[in-house]
């Protein structure tokens, strides 16, 4: 509450519209209406060495301290009559009742924070030392937890909980009403305040002491775009760390590009990832592949459509109350302008709806110091796709868009100004949330036509890129962001870099992946699963399965077992994340279970198993040339401008899915010894490279390979972190296939070539 030294360290609005929520944070986190949980005895009133707190099953609710004057007074002749008035309990209980009733407020700080640590002592010292207030406390703890069945019993506790500084409501409830900003869509992972210098130092302390001592050189910030000022936040970092390797976890869309003005190395390198995976995808084979999809799954609904519709499911269900307090801000704002003034709160809100819906990149910056040509040329066309989607709503659009393009009034206030940015800065704080869930997290599950494409960095939309591309994107790497981060993958990839790797190679074949399609099909029809009139998985999951299994089949027999176990986990998940036969929060247990019989049947072991015999050919196809990709990708990581990243088990055969799948232990222990037994072969290099390309299931190959670059880079670290990027001409029929450059420092020069295709 307001005496808490943190009260505004969190993005919270205390003074919300809302009457409920005014000076209470929301706690959305109840299993249903709070009334039936009240009644159904599922809050429970409890007393530790903590004190009291309201339980929710896991969940903890700390009371206020001026509400134990009301639990601890109810009844208290009761007391009296088991204690004579001078017993030293009941004096020492009398002591901690007048504490409690004269407690300083939160004005007089550490004097409040001192006296509730002594009350709570004492009366933690009268419950184990006294029988009668131990009794006392037990009981009227029973009598305002209530009794089922006996509604009224329950108004003690309700009345309690009604002086808390939180309200507990039905998790639904901060879907659409809401007074804090989360992170994402997560209700109980509450925003920090960091644009507060006070907040900053305070969560800053230890990391800062840590770089200062050279024990942390690094560090990565997570969700750079949640941020009310991005900007100001790394230029504060950097004031206190100067010299710190500091990248950003950015997502960029194709052709946009890092705010040049940012002082940190670059990115995390989702970036790089999703252009050395489009390099591996074959873009003249979009316009079959996009057929071949379309037919499977009897549906042409386009990937454009799919992230319009997604993303709007995501406001409706998820972020009205984010959005329903953004319109309330921009409400009181267009109020005080006469040519604004008639605007309705409806009105607002649909307006705001477009713009978010349409933002083509996770968001802008646009703030004191003015925009980028960039972000105004894409307020630019999200406005003018607005005016044609909701011609009605012109004027609310040409209002918000003189906001976005800080177009003041020659007289205006200063007060006035801090009140559009404030609201600038509040809404670039919602697009990112909506492209993350409305597409990243929901799309990438639905609009399944090559999975490796619906990655983090990259997108479906993209289909491959050509050589060109690649090398300018290097070129401008070494011009702006030379010590950026090349990742293959991460926590937070949908799957592996060499599931990815395999995938890109069908992209090479359509007409062989359309006939294994529909020999799979007809293999698998009466596998399928009755569900009243229709039979599941419906067809794109299976097109989802089929793609799944060529990425993640393992190299080792003996992973098989585990593998089917992980290909249903991963499938519960992926369903879930599309919303369209089942979801997290309302699970279709008919579907999952008819879905996960079906991929038992289909991955059933043994060489009764048609299915098998059929895919087992083409798969270990698929499986040699990925490794090709694979090696090709791991080299380019390694050579190209920037800094090479490895997630934890990538020095092998990386086949994870998406998390939890790719955050499994790790055999550290495993790959050291092979890595020792290959820094043992001082021999014949190119005749240990044939063996380990002979058997190349066992990731070896892939470990040399990083082995030997990473030693090519220790050698020579000024060619790879200061070096020019060089592109090679290749000539002859099979130009295509490969790609060629130079690092090159003065007379040093490495020379670079891959194949691919």
């Amino acid at each position: 509450g307001p005496d808490s030294p943190y009260h505004e360290f969190f993005d919270i609005n205390w003074n919300h519209l809302y009457e409920g929520i005014r000076g209470r944070v929301l706690a959305p986190f109840l299993g249903k209406f709070y009334g039936d949980c009240l009644e159904s005895g599922e809050l429970q009133l409890r007393y530790s060495e903590q004190g009291l707190a309201v339980h929710y099953y896991d969940f903890r609710f700390p009371i206020r301290i001026e509400s134990y004057y009301r639990l601890l007074t109810y009844d208290l002749s009761r007391l009296r009559a088991q204690l004579e008035r001078n017993h030293p309990h009941f004096v020492k209980f009398l002591g901690v009742l007048y504490l409690l009733k004269y407690i300083p407020s939160g004005e007089e700080g550490r004097e409040r924070y001192d006296q509730i640590s002594f009350i709570k002592q004492m009366l933690w010292e009268l419950w184990n030392g006294s029988p009668e207030v131990h009794e006392f406390i037990a009981e009227n703890i029973r009598v305002f937890n209530g009794e089922v069945g006996k509604p009224e019993s329950f108004d003690l506790l309700d009345s309690l909980l009604n002086e808390q500084f939180f309200r507990l409501s039905y998790w639904k409830v901060g879907n659409e009403e809401l007074n804090y900003r989360r992170f994402f869509t997560i209700n109980d992972l509450i925003s920090l305040r960091i644009e507060d210098a006070k907040v900053f130092d305070f969560t800053h302390e230890l990391i800062l002491k840590l770089v200062a001592e050279e024990k942390i050189t690094g560090l990565r910030i997570d969700h750079i775009d949640g941020l009310y000022d991005p900007a100001q936040y790394l230029h504060r970092l950097r004031e206190q760390a100067p010299y710190v390797y500091l990248v950003v976890e950015k997502i960029l869309e194709h052709g946009e590009e890092l705010p040049v003005n940012w002082p940190c190395q670059g990115t995390s390198g989702y970036d790089f990832l999703g252009v050395i995976n489009g390099l591996f995808c074959q873009p003249a084979a979009e316009s079959e592949f996009t057929r071949i999809y379309h037919s499977f799954i009897g549906n042409s609904t386009s990937c454009e459509a799919l992230i319009d519709n997604n993303k709007r499911m995501i406001v409706d269900k998820h972020l009205a109350g984010d959005i329903d307090n953004l319109a309330h801000l921009l409400k009181r704002i267009s109020e005080r302008y006469r040519y604004a003034s008639d605007f309705t709160l409806y009105g607002l809100q649909v307006a705001l709806i477009e713009i978010l819906v349409l933002f083509p990149v996770y968001r802008s910056y646009i703030g004191r110091n003015g925009s980028s040509r960039a972000d105004q040329e894409y307020i630019r066309q999200v406005i003018a796709q607005a005016r044609l989607n909701i011609p009605n709503f012109r004027n609310e659009l040409n209002f918000i868009e003189r906001f976005l393009r800080l177009e003041f009034d020659e007289h205006m206030a200063a007060e006035d100004k801090d009140q559009w940015l404030h609201f600038i800065m509040r809404l670039q704080q919602f697009t990112g949330p909506l492209m993350a869930k409305g597409v990243e997290d929901t799309v990438f599950y639905v609009y399944n036509r090559l999975l490796s494409l619906n990655e983090v960095g990259a997108g479906p939309l993209q289909f491959g890129i050509d050589l060109d591309e690649f090398h300018v994107f290097n070129q401008q790497r070494v011009a702006s962001w030379p010590h950026a981060m090349n990742a293959s993958a991460t926590h937070d990839t949908k799957r592996g870099e060499d599931v990815r790797a395999r995938l890109n190679v069908l992209s090479e074949m359509p007409e062989e992946w359309e006939r294994q399609l529909g020999e799979w099909r007809e293999i698998n029809q009466s596998r399928k699963v009755q569900i009243g009139a229709w039979t599941a998985p419906e067809n794109d999951d299976e097109y989802l399965l089929y793609q799944t299994l060529l990425g993640a089949y393992p190299f080792d027999l003996a992973d098989y077992p585990a593998f089917i176990q992980r290909v249903k986990d991963y499938l519960i998940k992926a369903t879930r994340e599309a919303k369209v036969h089942t979801n997290w929060l309302e699970p279709d247990s008919q579907y999952e279970d008819a879905l996960l019989t079906f991929a038992e049947r289909v991955m059933q072991p043994g060489k009764e198993n048609p299915f098998l015999q059929a895919f087992l050919p083409f798969q270990r196809r698929i499986q040699h040339h990925g490794i090709i990709n694979s090696l090709s990708q791991t080299l380019l990581k390694l050579t190209t401008p920037g800094l090479p990243d490895f997630y934890q088990g990538t020095e092998l055969w990386d086949l994870s899915l998406v998390d939890p799948d790719n955050r499994r232990l790790v055999d550290f222990e495993r790959r050291g010894a092979m890595l020792k037994a290959l820094q043992n072969r001082t021999g014949n290099i190119l005749q240990l490279i044939t063996e380990l390309l002979v058997a190349p299931e066992d990731g070896r190959i892939k470990l040399f390979l990083i082995y030997r670059a990473l030693q090519a880079r220790r050698s020579e670290p000024e060619l790879f972190q200061h070096g020019a990027y060089q592109k090679l001409t290749v000539i002859g029929s099979l130009k295509s296939h490969v790609v060629a450059f130079a690092r090159e420092l003065g007379e040093r020069r490495a020379l670079v070539i891959v194949p691919r295709f």
